[in-house]
């Protein structure tokens, strides 16, 4: 069984993640797969539009914690997968439209593979979170404003709330809301087809302008949070894995001294 499937219908190649028993969560073999089928997207002239989506009730969970925890390591580290292995759709560096078509929780890293999408479609069902304030020591500041979201609807995706597709689609986050997965896909191969419609040029011209528009975090920042994701006791990421792993209540120390709770990293003028 493939963890990751791929299908071409002319010239619209659909990736679909294919690990519902954890939910496609973000595991060696799903990144390698994912590796493979977006360097084909983007290496093949025939292909032109991307179609992601998942099998089950995830379209991915995120972070894979129990392989996490079984290596000891927190995260999806690149070292993971095979050094030969670039995967353009993460790296920013592929230029043909993606359309996020979202059949279930796309949670963490889950939530930043849609967040990487150009366009997207969701079932009324899916459910979206952020995670970073779970597993982490800094929560997800960055995402709200990647999506241009009101100051109160990015601090509640940082702090790690649930929120429903229905809620994603009000404030823009979310193009389309279908009903169940077979209207997911049928709209989801409307708007690729829309796509093809276009010149050629104009399709690829006006893509590269919204990226290069999309809103981006300014180097003091960006450096701030590089010392905030070190701001406490770092032994807290892993007791978080353990605990969701061992379905427990986890046991957090905060800080190595007390006194850093207060002790906050400066943020530099840009």
């Amino acid at each position: 069984m493939s963890f990751v499937e791929t299908e071409i219908n002319g010239q619209i190649f659909t990736i679909r993640l294919n690990r519902p028993e954890r939910l496609n969560a973000l595991s060696t073999v799903i990144r390698e797969g994912m590796a493979r089928a977006f360097t084909r997207f983007h290496e093949d002239n025939d292909l032109e539009v991307a179609i992601l989506t998942g099998t089950g009730r995830g379209f991915c969970a995120g972070e894979d914690m129990k392989e996490s925890v079984e290596r000891g390591i927190a995260g999806s580290p690149k070292e993971m997968v095979e050094q030969d292995l670039v995967n353009p759709f993460q790296e920013g560096i592929l230029q043909k439209p993606v359309i996020g078509a979202v059949n279930g929780f796309a949670m963490g890293g889950g939530f930043m593979l849609v967040e990487r999408t150009d366009l997207r479609v969701a079932v009324k069902s899916a459910i979206f979170e952020m995670s970073e304030a779970k597993r982490w020591l800094l929560g997800g500041y960055n995402h709200g404003h990647y999506g241009n979201l009101p100051h109160p609807i990015a601090t509640e995706m940082a702090f790690g709330y649930r929120i429903s597709a229905e809620r994603m689609h009000q404030v823009g986050f979310v193009n389309r809301l279908v009903e169940d997965e077979i209207e997911l896909m049928e709209e989801a191969h409307k708007m690729a087809e829309h796509l093809l419609t276009l010149p050629p040029a104009s399709r690829v011209n006006t893509l590269y302008m919204m990226k290069l528009m999309a809103p981006k975090i300014p180097n003091n920042i960006a450096e701030l949070a590089e010392k905030l994701h070190l701001h406490g006791d770092t032994e807290d990421r892993m007791e978080s894995r353990r605990a969701f792993a061992e379905k427990r209540t986890p046991n957090y120390n905060g800080w190595l001294k007390p006194e850093d709770r207060y002790n906050m990293p400066k943020l530099k003028e840009n």
